[in-house]
C-alpha cells in the first residue's frame, strides 16, 4: 500500500472540486466552468462590493448554491422570476428580494436563479455549486 502526503490546502486561495466518484481535488477557483459534474468549494475574503461582482448577476443551471457568511455580512439579491423562467415562482415587475446573511448564516440559492451580493462589511464567505454553464450577466440601473 502506498500512501499519498497529506498537506493543509489554503481555500482562500483554492478551491475543492469534488466529484461524483468521491474524488476531492484542490484546483483553481472559478467564476464559471469547472469539472464536469464537479462540485466547488469556494472560500473568499472580500472588502468590497467589486469582489463579490455587485455589478453582474450570476445564474448557476446545474444546481442550486448554498452561499454562506462565515464571518462578516451580506446581502444576496435574488432577481424577480420571469415568465418562462426557471427557479421560484414569482411575478414579472416584482422587485428584487433580499436576503441579509450573518456570520455563520447560509442561504439556498434555487437552481437557475440569477443572484448578486453586496457587502455589508468585510467577509468571510463559501460558495458550494457546480459551476458547469454558469452565467454572469451585467447589471443594469432598473435591476
Amino acid at each position: 500500500m502506498t500512501t499519498t502526503p497529506i498537506e493543509a490546502v489554503d481555500l482562500f486561495s483554492s478551491a475543492l472540486h469534488i466529484h461524483p466518484d468521491g474524488d476531492v481535488r484542490a484546483t483553481g477557483r472559478r467564476m464559471t466552468g469547472g469539472d464536469a459534474g464537479a462540485w466547488q468549494i469556494a472560500t473568499f475574503h472580500v472588502e468590497s462590493d467589486a469582489e463579490v461582482h455587485a455589478d453582474h448577476w450570476e445564474m448557476h443551471p446545474e444546481a442550486e448554491e448554498a452561499v454562506c457568511c462565515l464571518a462578516g455580512g451580506v446581502r444576496l439579491f435574488l432577481r424577480p422570476v420571469e415568465p418562462g423562467e426557471s427557479g421560484e415562482a414569482g411575478e414579472a415587475g416584482e422587485a428584487e428580494s433580499v436576503v441579509r446573511l450573518t456570520a455563520g448564516t447560509a442561504a439556498i440559492v434555487p437552481r437557475g436563479r440569477w443572484h448578486r451580493l453586496e457587502l455589508d462589511a468585510p467577509s468571510d464567505l463559501m460558495s458550494i455549486t457546480l459551476r458547469t454553464g454558469t452565467r454572469l450577466e451585467p447589471r443594469t440601473e432598473a435591476g
